[in-house]
């Protein structure tokens, strides 16, 4: 056989190709290779078998790895002879901490004290919380904290502070008791506008719920809840306004939003609830009725929770007469409760507002001074090509009960014009009583308008502008509150009225207007 001869070339690449396939070739099943291992502060160097993954090497070495605990490489991966390999621990630590909530100051500007000088009304108080942070810890060294739970143990307690800002306006004679929100306190004034004082100096009631009783005797009003809004969002109390030392009770009721009145002829105050929810706008309204009595007792039900019919979710309003007649307003209707049976009898439906937002239009209502008449907002129709349910336009309308009629008073007043009823005179052959209302000043804008203050006889008739002059900005929407009775010698009676914050008093007879405060606080008034 003839003997090949290579040449020098061709084995110098055969032998390098065969080192190399033995230097890459796999270790074998059976042999052992060493891998270094560091963790716990410690590095060691440990012989394990070919093949082996990081797990497995943990499992040699006898090292456990935590849940959390991050190895590199991985520990799925297949080891190599000299590899290295570092394993992490990871832990974490939950723990809580009690801070202190700071008191904040407020002052309360207050036009019975002389100007600067102060009166401390509340102590402040710190409040205390509770703070849970979960804080990673990296082979004992914090890598991050971060907060997971609050929980306030104690609300920090404001200090009030009245300021004096005595104001220059004139006194004037006054019949009843006024009793208005300012600063988040209830305050009243007696027989003059100078005869001021202080009747609930909380801080917090939130002016949803703020009414007289029809003797004046007894205020109800609404706090915010210390609890979180989603929980509960107020609670309703009452105080007795005669006292010196005026001292609120709570009528173990919650979450009023629309509706408490007092009950004609009874020392009970009538409520609709609603249930707290963490979406806009804040809750659901049940749509139900309930009365509570000063003197004690439990909450008794009038009227079963439904659903409130277009737009329910938002909620009901109501209305007595003075002979105890009530009346229910909801966004597509209005009509009469039965009260001893529990149900409702509409009356007129009504359009619904669709407001493409997250409340709803509720008819304003209120009954006329002899409890025969029901004065109402309508939504009126608009021209082609408007739909019915976007129409702009509102209407002041009354149905009578003497002979079952309905007619249009005002047309194009706006969705917040408020009728509201005086009382009523004697005028030598039958009580009379006039009807004040609110006129936008912009009528297809009605929603953001301002208005004016406008006054007219019950048939509809006389209408005429009251207050503020043409040249200066309308009012804000709000329901205008009658004087209980006339003074001697007035040609009308007064009509009160919130302006640019301040109390406003105007005769419905000659429309003079006289300014009552200067602080800019108020934001709730009512009249007995």
């Amino acid at each position: 056989m003839p003997r090949i001869r290579l040449s020098p070339s061709l084995l110098l690449f055969l032998l390098a190709f065969a080192t190399l396939t033995v230097s890459c070739r796999s270790p074998q099943v059976g042999e052992e290779i060493t891998v270094t291992i560091t963790t716990d502060g410690t590095t060691r160097k440990l012989a394990v078998t070919a093949g082996s993954t990081v797990t497995q090497a943990f499992q040699t070495a006898g090292i456990a790895p935590g849940n959390l605990d991050r190895s590199e490489p991985p520990l799925y991966t297949v080891l190599n002879n000299g590899d290295s390999v570092k394993l992490t621990r990871v832990e974490e630590v939950f723990e809580t901490e009690q801070l202190v909530i700071p008191f904040e100051r407020q002052l309360v500007r207050n036009e019975t004290l002389p100007e600067g000088e102060t009166r401390l009304v509340q102590a402040g108080a710190n409040g205390l919380e509770e703070v849970t942070y979960r804080r990673i810890l990296e082979d004992k060294v914090e890598i991050s904290k971060s907060s997971v739970k609050t929980v306030v143990l104690n609300d920090a307690l404001p200090e009030i502070v009245m300021v004096g800002a005595q104001s220059s306006f004139t006194p004037l004679n006054i019949p009843g008791t006024i009793a208005y929100l300012a600063g988040g306190n209830a305050w009243i004034m007696e027989d003059s506008t100078a005869n001021r004082r202080i009747i609930v100096s909380t801080g917090d009631l939130d002016g949803r719920i703020f009414k007289l009783s029809p003797n004046g005797e007894y205020l109800i009003f609404t706090r915010k809840s210390k609890k979180p809004a989603t929980e509960e969002i107020n609670t309703l109390w009452a105080v007795r306004t005669k006292n010196l030392e005026p001292k609120p009770v709570w009528l173990q009721t919650y979450n009023v939003i629309h509706f408490a009145e007092w009950i004609p002829g009874t020392n009970s105050v009538a409520y609709s609830t609603v249930e707290p929810r963490s979406t806009s706008p804040g809750w659901q309204a049940n749509n139900d009725l309930y009365r509570v009595s000063l003197t004690g007792g439990s909450p008794r039900k009038m009227l079963d929770a439904n659903s409130g019919g277009v737009y329910g979710w938002w909620g009901m309003s109501f209305s007595y007469s003075t002979d105890g007649k009530l009346a229910y307003a909801r966004p597509d209707g209005i009509g009469l409760v039965d009260q001893d049976g529990g149900y409702l009898k509409p009356l007129l439906n009504i359009t619904p507002l669709n407001t493409h937002s997250d409340w709803a239009w509720i008819p304003p209502i209120t009954w006329g001074a002899d409890g025969k008449t029901l004065f109402y907002v309508t939504h009126a129709p608009a021209p082609s090509p408007i739909i019915s349910e976007e129409s702009p336009f509102f209407d002041i309308s009354a149905t009578s009960f003497s002979n079952e009629t309905a007619v249009t008073m005002v047309d194009s007043a706006g969705m917040f014009s408020y009728p509201s009823a005086s009382p009523s005179r004697w005028d030598g052959r039958e009580k009379i009583y006039q009807i004040a209302y609110l006129q936008s000043i912009f009528i297809e804008q009605s929603e953001t308008s301002r208005y004016r203050l406008m006054v007219m006889d019950r048939d509809g008739s006389n209408s005429k502008a009251l207050f503020p002059p043409t040249d200066a900005s309308g009012i804000e929407p709000q329901a205008p509150i009658w004087s209980p009775e006339p003074l001697e010698g007035q040609t009308g009676d007064f009509i009160a009225v919130v302006y640019q914050g301040n109390l406003w008093l105007v005769d419905s007879g000659s429309g003079q207007a006289f300014q009552v405060t200067g602080d800019g606080l108020i934001n709730g008034i009512d009249w007995k």
